[in-house]
């Protein structure tokens, strides 16, 4: 049998068969020693091939099928393995806000950039509009104007209010998308507002899910009620890059892949070599010195805590 996973507890995982029936299903022991090198060899939003247990209703997943992309994370206490948020998405969405809590313009690039590495498209949603002073909707619109000219997606909602949801809801509609961010950004309430009858708040728990351990680190799928899923994520306190080599850290900036063409070396690294093209659009105002200094941050290593 063949499914999508919509839920993990680390142990178990929730799996809608192609058939439209959900089994509860553990992994075949051989299949965690099979080189991968993340916390979760299965994600939510992973394909597999599942057999069921004789005289049981519950299932043996025995086979991983190719994913087109993931979401990837360092794991928080493992720093030598990884941790994959959400696979085979459509789009992603990082929800920012800019106070309670504020979200930083580098974790917003680190999100960008993996989201560059694994192919999957990024939106941003900037969440509690009807809480923004004037100053501050002069600093959103300083934020947007740094992602909107580099091709990235931005809108305002407010996810209490109801402000802008409909826009959201048609952004969505028949995709996977994983929905993102900081603890207290207002995923849930967004979730809560694209998903009217489904309250992320309750306390009950599902008879399966009692089977293992339930944690904060994984992901849950959602589906919608006009077609296609959300994906939602534990709040994310830090966001490392990983498995990406300095040498194409570049790539997945746009705006510096774009103008690294004009740079007098091939192998130009940004960082103090003449002749660098990106280097002087970023004196001549041309490239965000934000974006720059998340470049360097994240090309000399400084890129777990943000």
């Amino acid at each position: 049998m063949q499914g999508l996973v919509i839920k993990s507890t680390g142990s178990w995982y929730n799996v809608l068969a192609d058939n439209g029936e959900h089994y509860d299903c553990r992994i075949v022991g051989k299949f965690r020693i099979k080189g991968i090198k993340t916390t979760n060899p299965i994600a939510v939003g992973d394909r597999v091939k599942f057999e069921l247990e004789r005289d049981s209703n519950q299932g043996l997943i025995n086979e991983l099928l190719p994913r087109k992309n993931y979401i990837i994370r360092k794991s928080i206490n493992l720093s030598k393995q990884a941790q994959i948020l959400a696979a085979n998405l459509d789009m992603a969405i990082l929800v920012v806000t800019l106070a309670s809590p504020r979200t930083s313009l580098g974790f917003i690039d680190r999100f960008l950039v993996t989201a560059e590495a694994y192919d999957v498209p990024a939106v941003l949603v900037f969440n509690k509009l009807d809480l923004f002073s004037k100053e501050g909707l002069e600093i959103l619109q300083e934020f947007k104007n740094i992602y909107e000219n580099i091709g990235y997606a931005c809108y305002e909602v407010s996810a209490l209010k109801g402000i802008n949801i409909p826009i959201i809801q048609e952004l969505i509609t028949g995709k996977i998308t994983l929905i993102s961010g900081h603890s207290g950004v207002g995923k849930s309430s967004l979730i809560n507002a694209l998903l009217p009858d489904r309250d992320l708040k309750t306390g009950e728990v599902s008879d399966w899910s009692d089977k293992g351990q339930h944690t904060t680190t994984f992901a849950e799928m959602f589906a919608l009620p006009q077609g296609g899923f959300i994906v939602d994520t534990p709040g994310i306190r830090e966001l490392g890059v990983i498995d990406i080599e300095k040498e194409e850290l570049g790539h997945f900036f746009r705006e510096i892949f774009e103008t690294s063409h004009n740079c007098r070396f091939n192998n130009c690294r940004h960082v103090n070599e003449p002749g660098c093209a990106v280097i002087e659009a970023v004196n001549a105002g041309e490239i965000a010195i934000s974006r720059y200094e998340s470049y360097l941050s994240i090309y000399h290593g400084n890129d777990t805590r943000y």
